[in-house]
């Protein structure tokens, strides 16, 4: 009796015990699923949250601010090809993009690196920024000089989406991310990218590492700008490559790799003659009035010399005949010379389309010398050129899929990875940072040259 009452006790605390760790693990699982649903929560109120700003600034941003930029280029573009004699006003364009930076209180226009410089520290952004890059740009496009469109796109965007940021009072780290999707925004509103351009807003701050966090904000600002652009009427870039070759094979495999090797170099020159332009300038004319005054004589005077009005802009239609097989060789290195006495002299644009416009007819006129096809010659040039001045070879490789379809797809690629590692570490940004090496597998983190 003894025993079966003393079992029946012990069986009773085991039943006892037994129910408080089941109830004890009912409460570890109900735990367990209420901070899941707060993560579930937490995770879809920033998403949503992304979502409703992305689309701010891929409409009023990108999609209108974008699209206003990109018809005033346009009208900029078409007037000074009606009216060439507009060149010789160059110098009085000049003083008056410095007399509009020095009234504003900006002594000292840092570009697209402030930037850069923004989207990885605590940089603040001006709002003036962009009404006066806006309107630089468009007078150094209206009156003749050599310069491109994407930087001005750059430095509108990222200071308007920085001033959103400000003004819904967010955080450093959001700021960050509402910076590059006004960048890509602005620039998939001009150039008809969207893919392009949300992947080289999130590359280019820090080369071997990208923003991933940023990824579906930047996505959607740049597809609502890019569709918005359109319905207005505004053109994607593109051209018509006539390639024959398909797949890939060895021959041309490696004439392709010899002129992306030539085409790196070209970047490294680019990228130094542009620095050269402006450490000369300085040294020489260091009151900005007459820096800039001297810089539209010396393009007014090698225009007059070169006897053709081809290097004027961006140069859209150079680069299309080049495309087509048709560039003159000396055409790159004028583009270089002209291009660095334009931004060097304080004149306001971009240096990515004029890396277009070298690296077209620079793999035009070489890649015929080389036994290849000047057209698909313009093709690799274009993108690499463009992939060595900027580091970028992911976007670099979105780029010429873009502009010249698939069916060669695979020679791009060789191309833009000879391209990114033989331009070492040169660059159009200063304030852009390399994180990890070209030649060896190590983290590295230094700015490009």
């Amino acid at each position: 009796m003894f025993f079966k009452r003393g079992y029946s006790i012990i069986n009773l605390r085991k039943l006892i015990k037994g129910d408080a760790d089941f109830l004890q693990i009912r409460e570890e699982h109900k735990e367990k699923l209420r901070k899941k649903a707060n993560q579930i929560k937490e995770y879809l109120t920033i998403f949503f949250r992304w979502v409703f700003l992305s689309v701010i600034i891929g409409v009023f941003i990108g999609g209108l601010v974008g699209t206003l930029f990109y018809y005033a280029l346009e009208w900029c573009t078409d007037t000074r090809s009606t009216h060439e004699w507009l060149l010789y006003f160059l110098p009085l364009g000049g003083l008056l993009i410095v007399w509009l930076y020095r009234s504003c209180g900006v002594e000292k226009s840092r570009g697209t690196n402030l930037i850069l410089l923004s989207i990885r520290e605590k940089e603040p952004l001006p709002a003036k920024m962009a009404p006066l890059i806006f309107i630089s740009t468009s007078i150094t496009h209206l009156f003749g000089g050599s310069a491109g469109r994407e930087g001005a796109a750059l430095q509108i965007g990222g200071s308007l989406g920085y001033r959103l940021g400000r003004l819904m009072k967010l955080d450093e780290n959001a700021l960050h991310v509402v910076t590059m999707c006004g960048m890509g925004s602005v620039f998939s509103a001009l150039f008809g990218m969207p893919v392009v351009a949300a992947v080289f807003a999130l590359e280019i701050t820090s080369v071997g590492v990208m923003y991933y966090s940023a990824l579906v904000p930047v996505c959607i600002s740049c597809l609502l700008a890019s569709g918005i652009a359109e319905s207005f009427g505004a053109i994607p870039t593109h051209f018509v490559l006539n390639a024959s070759e398909h797949g890939i094979s060895l021959i041309p495999a490696l004439q392709i790799a010899v002129l992306a090797g030539l085409c790196a170099l070209v970047a490294i020159l680019f990228c130094r003659a542009l620095r050269l332009f402006g450490k000369f300038y300085q040294h020489f004319f260091p009151n900005p009035y007459i820096r800039v005054a001297v810089g539209g004589v010396l393009v007014i005077l090698v225009t007059l010399l070169t006897g053709v009005h081809d290097y004027e802009g961006a140069g859209g239609d150079i680069i299309e005949r080049a495309i087509g097989g048709e560039a003159r060789p000396e055409a790159f290195l004028l583009k270089i010379i002209l291009t660095g006495l334009t931004l060097g002299a304080g004149f306001k644009g971009g240096e990515i389309v004029p890396s277009f416009y070298i690296g077209a007819t620079f793999g035009c006129w070489m890649g015929g010398l080389l036994g290849i096809d000047p057209g698909i010659g313009a093709a690799v040039g274009l993108v690499c050129l463009f992939c060595g001045v900027v580091n970028c070879p992911i976007t670099a490789l979105f780029l010429s899929c873009s502009l010249f379809g698939y069916d060669t797809a695979p020679y791009f690629f060789l191309a833009c990875a000879i391209s990114y590692m033989l331009s070492g570490y040169t660059g159009l940004y200063s304030e852009q940072t390399i994180l990890y090496g070209k030649f060896h597998a190590k983290f590295i983190n230094k700015k490009a040259e």
